[in-house]
Order: C-alpha cells, then sequence, then structure tokens
C-alpha cells in the first residue's frame, strides 16, 4: 500500500545574486588598494576575482529553468511515516536551498548538490488522527557560483488522514424505545426471534407452526381450542454520534493557546474520534443503524444507516473531523428521528453541547455525555493560569451535572483505561431496558 504523494514543478525565476556586487566591490578595493601601495600581489589577487566574476557571469543559466519538487508518504512502521522528498533541478543548477518543515516543526535549512541529492529520506512520528499536514517543502536555487539565484517559490505540502486507533465496544447500552422491525436486540413487542412472551387462543393470522400442542392438550378448555405461544421480536436502535469538534484542547494545558502539534499531547478530538468509532462499530456490528453530525459544520451529516459500507461512510466521517478554529453555535439544533439514542463527545468547555443535551433530554432521547477531555498536565503553569483552569473546570462541572439532573446520563472515556469503560458501559447497559 502507497502513502499519498504531493508534487509539483516550481519555474525558477532568476535574480541577479549579491554576489557579483560585492565581488566587483571586492575586486576594485584589491586593485586599488594594491596600485596605491604599489604591491603587486593584491593587483593580482582583485584581478582574479574580476576574471572569476566575469567568467560566472558569461555562463549564467538560461532563465527557463524549472525545479521539480516531489513528497511522497509511505505505510506506517513502528509509530512513524517514512517520507520521501525529491528535488530534480534544471541544468546549470550549482546549489539548492531547502526549507522543510515536518509535522508543522520548522527543520534548519539545508543546501544541497541537485547532482547528488535527488532523494532524501525523513520520517515523522504519528502524533494524532485525524486530517494534518505531514511535511512541507520549498527550495531555491543558486546557479553561476553564486552569480544568480532564483525566488523562493511557493512550498508543496503532503497531507494525509490518520485513522484513530479503537477498539470497537461489545457492550451496548440501548435507547428507551426500539423502532426496528428486526435486529439483534429483544423488544417487549409480540413477534418473531426473541425471548418467551405468552400463551394465548389461536387467532386469525396466527401460524400454524406457533401452535404449542403440549399447553393445548393441558391447558384447552373446549372443543377445537388451539393455543400459540408468543415470542417477542427482535428489533434494531437508532443511534446518533454528534461530535463536538469546535476546539481541541490538549493533555498539556499551558499549550492550549498555541495549537502546536507536537507539544499538545493527546488531544480532546484525538479521544473523540477514537470513542465516536469505537462506538460506531459496535452497533453497527450488531445490526443497529448509526449516523453521524458534526456540530462545528452542520453540512457533515451521516443519515442513520446500517451495513458494512456504511460503517467505512461513517469512520470516513469521524476521521475528517478537524478543529473549527473558533467556536460556532449553529442557528437550529441538529434533528433527531424519534426513539435515537444519542451519544455526544465534547469537552463541554462552553455551553452549546450542554444546552443541546438538555433539549435532546427534554424531547425524550436518550443521552450519553461522553467527556473527551484528556487527563491535564498542569506542569510549566503559573499560579494565574492554575487559578483559571480550576475556574474552567468548575464551569465546566457544572455545566454536566446541570444536564445529568436533566436525566442525562455521563461517561468519561479515559477513566480506568479499557477495564473502567467496559465497567461504565455495562452499567449504563443495565440502567434502561428497551420499551
Amino acid at each position: 500500500m502507497t502513502g499519498p504523494t504531493a508534487s509539483a514543478g516550481r519555474r525558477a525565476l532568476w535574480r541577479v545574486s549579491a554576489t557579483p556586487a560585492a565581488s566587483a566591490l571586492l575586486a576594485v578595493v584589491l586593485i586599488g588598494a594594491g596600485m596605491l601601495a604599489r604591491r603587486p600581489g593584491p593587483v593580482l589577487v582583485g584581478v582574479a576575482v574580476a576574471v572569476g566574476l566575469a567568467w560566472a557571469w558569461a555562463l549564467r543559466p538560461p532563465r527557463d529553468g524549472e525545479v521539480v519538487l516531489g513528497l511522497d508518504a509511505g505505510p506506517a512502521e513502528g509509530g512513524r511515516i517514512p517520507i520521501t522528498i525529491a528535488i530534480d533541478a534544471p541544468p546549470g543548477v550549482d546549489l539548492v536551498h531547502a526549507r522543510l518543515d515536518l509535522l508543522g516543526a520548522p527543520y534548519p535549512d539545508v543546501v544541497l548538490d541537485p547532482a547528488t541529492a535527488r532523494r532524501l529520506a525523513a520520517s515523522v512520528p504519528i502524533l494524532h488522527s485525524g486530517p494534518q499536514e505531514l511535511a512541507s517543502i520549498a527550495v531555491r536555487t543558486v546557479a553561476a557560483d553564486g552569480v544568480e539565484s532564483s525566488l523562493p517559490a511557493d512550498p508543496i505540502r503532503l497531507r494525509r488522514t490518520i485513522a484513530p486507533r479503537f477498539e470497537a465496544i461489545d457492550v451496548l447500552p440501548l435507547p428507551g424505545r426500539l423502532t426496528g422491525l428486526a435486529g439483534a436486540h429483544p423488544s417487549a413487542r409480540p413477534g418473531d426471534g426473541g425471548e418467551f412472551h405468552d400463551i394465548r387462543p389461536f387467532a386469525p393470522g396466527d401460524r400454524l407452526r406457533r401452535i404449542d400442542w403440549k399447553a393445548t392438550a393441558r391447558l384447552a378448555t373446549g372443543r377445537g381450542e388451539l393455543l400459540v405461544r408468543r415470542t417477542n421480536s427482535t428489533a434494531d436502535a437508532t443511534i446518533l454520534i454528534v461530535l463536538d469538534s469546535r476546539d481541541d484542547v490538549g493533555e498539556r494545558v499551558a499549550d492550549w493557546g498555541r495549537g502546536s502539534a507536537t507539544g499538545k499531547g493527546l488531544s480532546s478530538l484525538d479521544v473523540a474520534r477514537s470513542a465516536a468509532s469505537a462506538v460506531a462499530v459496535g452497533y453497527l456490528r450488531a445490526g443497529d443503524r448509526v449516523g453521524f453530525h458534526d456540530l462545528a459544520r452542520p453540512h457533515r451529516v451521516v443519515a442513520p444507516m446500517a451495513g458494512s459500507r456504511h460503517r467505512e461512510r461513517i469512520l470516513r466521517a469521524v476521521e475528517q473531523s478537524v478543529p473549527a478554529g473558533r467556536a460556532t453555535t449553529p442557528r437550529r439544533p441538529p434533528l433527531v428521528p424519534s426513539g435515537t439514542m444519542i451519544w455526544l463527545f465534547s469537552t463541554f468547555l462552553d455551553d452549546h453541547a450542554a444546552r443541546l443535551a438538555l433539549l435532546w433530554r427534554a424531547s425524550g432521547h436518550r443521552v450519553l455525555l461522553v467527556d473527551t477531555m484528556p487527563a491535564p498536565v498542569l506542569a510549566g503553569l503559573t499560579r494565574p493560569q492554575r487559578v483559571a483552569h480550576r475556574i474552567v473546570l468548575m464551569e465546566r462541572a457544572d455545566r454536566m451535572r446541570e444536564a445529568e439532573a436533566a436525566g442525562a446520563e455521563p461517561l468519561d472515556w479515559n477513566a480506568g483505561g479499557a477495564a473502567g469503560r467496559r465497567a461504565a458501559l455495562t452499567a449504563l447497559a443495565r440502567a434502561r431496558s428497551p420499551r
């Protein structure tokens, strides 16, 4: 499996560098000083500099050369992604001055010989999931021993979407009411496929295979009376995954205002993508219908459906969730079908997600508040910053308590690891049986 590639041709727009002027000035100074001092040595050096400058000027390259750049990312290996950098310079280029950024972190500029350094190898660690820029490169060329150089060209960028790591959940909390006609979950409606419901007299429309002959022989009271055995039907659930991607905060609180990919550590969107993928795949394996809604981008909606192809559609939508850059509040809340169970993934750092939870609870939906805030690392904070962080967490706790008082059920995805998460899901699955 090959990774994504990025390539482009950059026309070298040549210009005269500062080298000719500096060389000419040096030659004039040496010749003048040598003549004034009546010493042949400086005069000869000045003449040599002037001759070399004239020779380089006469051999300067044509002005229609093109530098072809290429970036190629291979498959991930050991938590890193290998990157190949290709640089093909036009004839006559002596040096290539390259500026490389890996994961948004600039590296020291390098000067390369285009005859020998056509292919370079690098690698970047996999720090986060979702869309991200792996690398970018910009170059300028130097020719004729520095007499001419090209203007810096726009960089080319290599982007890739990193799939989150997750393990599908196998304990499935269900909505208060199942609306599907067939599925893997037992319902309270009589039908086929479920547990025993009751025994009643045969009526028109009942199937003959439903007749319970033992119960008829034991309980029938009249001539020709037949008794049938009824079972509960099975049904599927409708699940809506609502992901709040309006912000993305890392575990290092000191980096909240910087947004550095390499400095934030585990981020809230990393947790949200992994958790949402685990929930979606768990329900889809059970045959339930799963939908997706991104609060930061109201147009990114996936209608609830089931099946393997829909699984890829949901996972792709989750992978593509990125921070909005600024908090936005949609004019209207997402429309939710009746009987839907809502998984709300958010950091709850503002009121919007909590208000939606209250609205959905008032409409009769079962709402799970999945806390995606990573465990904070307070290193590097000043005392005022620590106080501000405590105030933010207190306001956040108040919002979640208000939603919990209205009937929403909290779930801290990070608490207790996989064992603690399974125990919490088991408690949620027992908390309410479908009606």
